[in-house]
């Protein structure tokens, strides 16, 4: 058990690394996330939609640049963490083979990536939730918060799954981009008069903009809303794990095989991540 965390921090520790290392994701974070929050509040119209709350059903009058935002916030965290655990997960593949082949168990690294992700994902939330205090007021900035972390939870363990089946970055972004804009797009009920659909209700981020519009307006927590988000978010996690160990398990290509036994028995503890 204590060699396993031992294994666990040295694992987490290379994951912390990869994303300190994705440069143009940070930049994202930094500056795409305020600014369009920022600028959806701003610049869009503010005519009142109704919105359907499903925890509570009931029908929400909001102003349009309100419920703008918050979809909008929610893509974008949805599309950064996407795009980072892809990256950070594609990048370390060869990485991860290297360190199962040297007997570090598959449970360990797995763990460390679920753990960067809720870290990155928590950090985020937090970020995107400040700069909409800053604009106006949530109710419950807390629970706010929470549902942005749940939709940001579901798209990090979606691009640990595009990892396991795409080697394109430029694929992997596109398809990221292309998903939670359809997944959030539906749901504004700005662009979509329809948004109250029940078809609506199966789409991973459903929970999330729930949670996230209720705990922005009302003082009820919507604890179905986050079961539910949290549920799309585990579920996406143990598909990626999944995907991640059939990863891990692929023999080196024979090269890298006859590389690495001339290289020695010490090459794993020097090969940092892409």
């Amino acid at each position: 058990m204590i060699r396993w965390w031992s294994c666990l921090r040295t694992a987490l520790h290379f994951a912390l690394i990869e994303q300190a290392r994705n440069r143009l994701a940070l930049l994202i974070v930094l500056l795409f996330v305020p600014l369009w929050t920022t600028l959806a509040f701003e610049v869009v119209a503010k005519p009142p939609l109704r919105f359907h709350l499903r925890p509570v059903d009931r029908w929400l009058v909001m102003d349009a640049n309100i419920l703008t935002q918050i979809t909008g916030a929610l893509q974008a965290l949805t599309l950064v963490i996407a795009f980072m655990m892809f990256i950070a997960t594609a990048r370390s593949a060869l990485f991860d083979r290297r360190l199962v082949q040297a007997g570090y168990p598959r449970s360990c690294l797995a763990a460390a990536k679920c753990v960067t992700l809720v870290l990155v994902a928590a950090v985020v939330a937090v970020y995107a939730t400040a700069w909409t205090h800053m604009l106006w007021h949530p109710a419950q900035p807390v629970v706010f918060a929470a549902g942005m972390f749940t939709g940001a939870l579901t798209y990090g363990a979606f691009g640990i799954v595009l990892s396991a089946v795409l080697r394109s970055e430029l694929a992997g972004m596109f398809l990221a981009i292309m998903t939670s804009s359809i997944d959030l797009l539906l749901q504004n009920p700005m662009i979509n008069p329809n948004a109250d659909s029940p078809v609506v209700r199966y789409l991973p981020a459903h929970g999330a903009v729930q949670a996230s519009v209720t705990a922005g307006a009302l003082h009820t927590v919507p604890w179905s809303s986050l079961l539910l988000g949290s549920g799309w978010a585990v579920g996406m996690a143990a598909l990626g794990m999944t995907a991640f160990a059939v990863r891990t398990r692929t023999q080196l290509p024979p090269a890298l095989q006859v590389a690495e036994r001339h290289a020695g028995p010490g090459v794993t503890s020097t090969v940092g991540t892409p």
